[in-house]
């Protein structure tokens, strides 16, 4: 038999970091539209806000450590960055918090660990938290979504909150518990979760699947994350180690206590579970990077979103379980190392 021959090189695929980090954005926008239709110019604003800081405070740090400026910036790393940030931002969060935590992220999470490649953490998380534990009121301040609302807030109120005009009576007015942070609430009160979703105050919080509004999300999410699994950008098992840990748990719980503890699709489809699956934690350079330490990677993330969602103090929990994963990450790789071949361990 003949075989065809070639000469090398054998792989011929030519992958570079703005083509990676363009088709993340385009995996994006799906879930970024739907979140923009449901929770209004909030979204937008928030977006415009973090790509600006992020880009501007990328551009200062690259001058200050005699880095080239242009050919960094187009690397489209610092926009996927800002997207991500301001997707996981309350769509009225104050100008100067979406500021805060985006000069966290780019100056302090990448540009001081030496840029992208060095990061040990994901930026994107870093500066959430920052603002989650310093701010944690205005992390609060999200919009009804449409369907609970009968209409978006206006563009003009929308920025006037943002931007300091109004009062915070008047914000408390116009905004609304999330679903997953309404039932850790009313748990908190022992007020079990039929009540919860059958009551005329919280009910019309809830879909179907999940929250108003966030089920839809988030599936856009999933959808655009396959599309990243499909164009080998993204690698499958550590969303799939997540969700599938994430929902075990999840189910399990829910089978003991189906009154204290949320459907299995709930926790899936609620808040940026799978924002974070296919976005967040699959980010190659802060996470595990062997193939069996992506599953322990993965389903750690999985384990520490539901402890922190279901016993700890925040609602979601997610960029807490990725910073944690991220430390554990080194010795995940470390003790996960494939042989090398043709060795044989005596």
């Amino acid at each position: 038999m003949q075989f065809q021959q070639s000469v090398s090189p054998h792989i011929t695929v030519d992958l570079q970091v703005q083509d990676v980090m363009r088709k993340v954005l385009l995996a994006l926008l799906p879930g970024a539209l739907l979140a923009i239709y449901y929770f209004g110019w909030g979204v937008l604003a928030n977006i415009i806000i973090a790509s600006s800081v992020c880009i501007v405070c990328e551009a200062a740090m690259l001058t200050l450590r005699h880095r080239p400026v242009k050919t960094t910036l187009f690397d489209l790393s610092a926009l996927v960055t800002a997207v991500l940030l301001a997707l996981a931002l309350p769509p009225l969060a104050p100008w100067w918090l979406t500021t805060i935590a985006s000069v966290f992220a780019i100056v302090v999470a990448k540009q001081l660990y030496g840029g992208l490649g060095f990061n040990l953490f994901n930026p994107a998380m870093v500066g959430y938290i920052v603002v989650m534990t310093s701010f944690p009121r205005e992390m609060t301040y999200w919009t009804p979504p449409l369907g609970v609302a009968d209409s978006w807030l206006s563009l003009g109120d929308t920025l006037r909150i943002m931007f300091g005009g109004a009062d915070a009576s008047a914000i408390d007015a116009v905004t609304m518990a999330t679903p997953i942070d309404t039932l850790k609430t009313q748990l908190g009160l022992e007020i079990d979760i039929d009540s919860t979703r059958g009551s005329a105050q919280y009910g019309p919080l809830f879909g179907s699947l999940s929250g108003v509004g966030w089920q839809w999300i988030n599936l856009a999410f999933l959808a655009g994350g396959v599309w990243l699994v499909k164009q080998k950008v993204a690698d499958w098992r550590i969303p799939t180690a997540m969700l599938l840990t994430l929902g075990f748990i999840a189910n399990i719980m829910a089978v003991v206590d189906y009154a204290t503890y949320s459907s299995t699709l709930f926790h899936l489809l609620s808040g940026g579970t799978m924002l974070a699956a296919f976005f967040i934690a699959t980010d190659p350079v802060s996470a595990s990077t062997t193939p069996r330490g992506r599953w322990i990677y993965g389903a750690g993330i999985g384990a520490l979103t539901y402890v922190i969602r279901t016993w700890g103090g925040y609602p979601d929990g997610i960029a807490f379980a990725v910073v944690l994963m991220n430390m554990a990450a080194p010795i995940i790789d470390y003790y996960t190392k494939p042989k090398t071949f043709g060795r044989q361990d005596s």
